[in-house]
């Protein structure tokens, strides 16, 4: 978890499928999803109503590694 720096905690879920090869992160409430886009990369972005990101899904993820894997996130203020 980590804190928004509006003080609230923030929760960041991670699933990984190794049937179906797929890494899927959701950093919104899945429940939210309204409507998924492939950007042509092995990625499905996951979006709410309002066309937000709040998931996205890594397609043919190769599953175990002998290197960990890294995962950034950086935040972009919202307008007042």
């Amino acid at each position: 978890m980590y804190e928004l720096c509006y003080g609230r905690m923030a929760e960041v879920n991670v699933y990984y499928d190794p049937a179906g090869r797929t890494l899927t992160v959701w950093f919104g409430r899945p429940q939210a999803e309204y409507v998924c886009e492939e950007t042509g990369e092995e990625v499905v972005l996951m979006k709410d109503r309002k066309g937000r990101v709040i998931g996205f899904e890594r397609l043919n993820y190769p599953g175990k590694t002998a290197q960990p894997v890294r995962v950034a996130f950086e935040t972009i203020g919202q307008p007042a």
